[in-house]
């Protein structure tokens, strides 16, 4: 028998959009059919509902943030209350990852990229629904937000205060913005899966390698460019590499070991732009012939105003620039 996946009619928005997207990717709601409604007695026959009832109840297929006294998160580790999606996303995710890689079974790299992606993604959407802001209240942003998050996008799918849509074509502008979430996960999860998760191997050889390159460990050399940050600080957590032991600077190649090299600055935090320890002042800004000199470093190419990035023509010259910049 087809099941019935029940959520709320009228305005929506991301997390049921993504919970009833998420739910399609189950053995069990694969096919589902789908009631928007708010009538208690026809969400009552539904299989599992989504974003309204005012329950919470796993064994009932109960999924509603909304009521008083709701406060739970993904785990001890967040203090993000879960929305729609969130709620889904911790009871089902395994399996929509596992099914959306093609894989038969929930395996180690299932569960990394669902701990991942919940932190990278799902996080955010539950935060943004619960009307939790990323900064305290009585900091004033720096800028306007991008009209592109996820969440804008999906609520520009409602229908504008001056455009008159019936409720079936309500409906249908909900399963746009239903498959457009679906899909914006799919390719994060892929992402993951792809580029992210294998980059994991080369920063753990760059760290078992990192006094080949700098005796003081301090600094690592990763063989190809690649997405390492989140890794590197994992794996500094994992081998208690904190405070005079933690990763400085990291080194890679543009394209080709034999080419064009750089040196980046650790942040403090993955997101964040503030370094561990930034580039010299005396370089910053400065390219090419008049940046060797002021540093005394051969075949420099740039050092970034902001002092968290720079440049050279060799590995040998980002490695000298790395020396340099822990001795100043």
């Amino acid at each position: 028998m087809v099941k019935t996946i029940g959520t709320h009619s009228g305005h929506f928005h991301c997390d049921e959009a993504l919970a009833v997207s998420m739910l399609k990717h189950t053995k069990e709601f694969q096919g589902a059919n789908l009631v928007r409604t708010r009538d208690p007695a026809k969400l009552e026959e539904c299989d599992i509902v989504v974003d309204v009832g005012g329950v919470y109840d796993p064994a009932k297929h109960r999924y509603d943030h909304h009521q008083r006294g709701f406060t739970e998160t993904f785990s001890d580790e967040y203090q993000t209350k879960l929305s729609s999606a969130g709620l889904v996303y911790k009871h089902f995710g395994k399996e929509v990852i596992m099914n959306l890689l093609g894989k038969s079974e929930i395996d180690n790299e299932v569960d990394i990229i669902f701990a991942r992606t919940y932190k990278g993604f799902i996080e955010s959407l539950d935060a943004n629904d619960n009307g939790i802001s990323a900064y305290p209240n009585n900091i004033t942003p720096l800028f306007k937000e991008s009209p592109t998050s996820l969440p804008s996008r999906v609520a520009k799918k409602n229908p504008n205060w001056n455009e008159n849509l019936t409720d079936p074509e309500i409906d249908a502008r909900f399963v746009q913005a239903s498959d457009m979430a679906g899909a914006e996960l799919n390719d994060f999860v892929q992402g993951l899966h792809n580029a992210w998760l294998p980059a994991r191997s080369l920063v753990v050889d760059a760290l078992e390698k990192r006094f080949d390159v700098n005796a003081s460990g301090r600094v690592i050399a990763v063989e190809r460019a690649c997405p390492w940050k989140e890794h590197l600080m994992e794996l500094e957590k994992e081998r208690n590499l904190v405070d005079d032991k933690s990763i400085l600077y990291v080194l890679y190649p543009e394209s080709s070991p034999d080419g064009n090299w750089r040196i980046q600055c650790v942040p403090v935090r993955p997101e964040g732009f503030e370094n561990r320890k930034s580039l010299p002042e005396t370089w910053r800004g400065f390219r090419d012939d008049e940046l060797s000199r002021i540093s005394g470093v051969d075949n420099c190419i740039f050092v970034h105003a902001g002092g968290f990035i720079g440049g050279n023509k060799s590995r040998q010259g980002v490695y000298d620039m790395a020396r340099l910049s822990l001795e100043l």
